[in-house]
């Protein structure tokens, strides 16, 4: 067979519980053909998800060069991990010092193709074109090793329970299982620039004082308790400016409001995925529009719902099903006391002293616990953690815009210092329809 002089890498790793147990897949492919040359799949013992993804792409890399196939050759590295891509492009900054030796590791293989007259250009591509060394991964998290050469070489280990040298593409005998066309010949897909033109945090809207407003594209949260809020995605009440409070009609998501909440729940996946992080908890209030938008985030993540009613939103009484037009024709004086005055409520509705003091709870209970907790939870309960945290006023948290499944970050570090990262990011909104 004569050496290819295009090869794509497919590289991916995963962690179970991230941090939990993690390992990495790869695979080598003729660029022309799509024939797969190599692959190679560890696992990494208790690691996140993100040095499995690092692990991965120096798997790939090696692979290349094990094969003496990087004379010449112009090679495009395929991955999933927008951050591997990013920061192996030179982009985005390599903060943690696991992924900083992984890096470097990574970039000597780089230079030695280099060295030999190859090329390597790195390309992000979604999950679902990706799926060949995802299920190289999940035979590594599983606690196999696979190192094979198609066609094989003398003495390779299979490392899959099959015969070294069984099949010349994976997907056939005792291999992993995935075809050979997975991520090759399915169009150009979306390049290394494209998805992450992203609004600057902070421009364009009102600043609040000592909030940390991060001057990067994309951010990367770092604390030991991280507090990911999500606003819920809109119903048919929300469109028409209506009051749905605690203990009201409970409305549910409409079918933008289902589409704001899967493209929210990618957000924060993508969040989670480049941030070095502990544990994380999906919280729900118990109402059914937050119910709905924290299952998307609970199922993008792969981890249970919880629910907490003390997330749900104020209670409006009388009120609730009301439009802000109709009260300010109506009552125009109750709803300034609504906003204004914290023991004022309507009739069988609740105060935001009542609010604060059940959210507070919430709260603590959620940073009690540590890791990060993702919460999908309403517009005035946002107000009262941002109250509550920076020290303002309700009148001054009604000028903070908090979007439907807008995310805000909150940090929370060892010495108790409290650090507002974002607030209403909607970036994975642009162009929903």
């Amino acid at each position: 067979m004569s050496l290819p002089t295009a090869l794509v890498v497919e590289a991916d790793g995963g962690s179970r519980g991230n941090p939990g147990v993690a390992g990495y897949g790869a695979l080598v492919r003729d660029a022309r053909t799509g024939e797969v040359l190599a692959e190679r799949a560890a696992p990494l013992g208790r690691a996140s998800n993100n040095v499995a993804e690092y692990e991965g792409l120096v798997a790939g890399l090696q692979a290349v060069l094990d094969l003496d196939l990087a004379a010449g050759a112009v090679i495009e590295v395929r991955m999933d991990s927008k951050l591997v891509v990013e920061q192996m492009s030179g982009r985005w900054k390599i903060k943690h010092a696991d992924m900083q030796r992984l890096a470097l590791t990574a970039r000597r293989l780089v230079d030695r193709v280099q060295a030999e007259g190859g090329s390597v250009d790195f390309r992000w591509i979604p999950r679902e074109r990706n799926k060949a060394a995802d299920a190289l991964s999940n035979v590594g998290m599983d606690g196999r090793t696979v190192r094979r050469d198609l066609p094989a070489r003398e003495g390779d280990a299979d490392g899959v329970g099959g015969d070294a040298g069984a099949g010349p593409r994976a997907g056939e005998g005792d291999g992993v299982g995935v075809r050979v066309g997975d991520g090759v010949g399915d169009g150009d897909g979306v390049g290394v620039g494209s998805g992450t033109d992203r609004p600057t945090f902070g421009v364009g809207r009102v600043p609040l004082s000592d909030v940390y407003v991060s001057d990067e594209t994309v951010p990367t949260l770092e604390g030991q308790t991280r507090l990911i809020l999500v606003r819920h995605g809109v119903t048919d009440f929300t469109e028409s400016h209506r009051l749905d409070g605690r203990g009201g009609a409970d409305p549910e998501l409409n079918d933008t409001g289902l589409r704001q909440a899967r493209a929210a729940a990618a957000a924060v996946a993508e969040l989670v995925a480049r941030s070095e992080i502990g544990p994380v908890r999906v919280v729900s209030s118990s109402l059914r529009r937050a119910r709905q938008t924290g299952q998307a985030i609970a199922d993008a993540l792969g981890v249970e719902r919880e629910q907490d009613a003390d997330w749900d939103e104020q209670s409006f009484g009388s009120w609730d099903g009301l439009s802000m037009g109709q009260l300010m024709g109506s009552r125009p004086e109750e709803l300034l006391r609504l906003r204004n005055d914290p023991e004022w409520a309507p009739d069988g509705g609740e105060s935001r002293r009542q609010l604060d003091a059940r959210v507070g709870a919430a709260l603590g209970r959620a940073i009690a616990r540590g890791g990060t907790v993702v919460v999908a939870t309403h517009r005035v309960v946002l107000m009262s953690v941002l109250c509550r945290l920076l020290d303002i006023d309700a009148n001054r948290a009604w000028s903070v815009a908090t979007a439907p499944t807008s995310l805000t970050a909150i940090e929370v570090w060892p010495d108790g210092g409290v650090q507002v990262a974002f607030v209403n990011d909607t970036h994975h909104l642009l162009g929903l329809v």
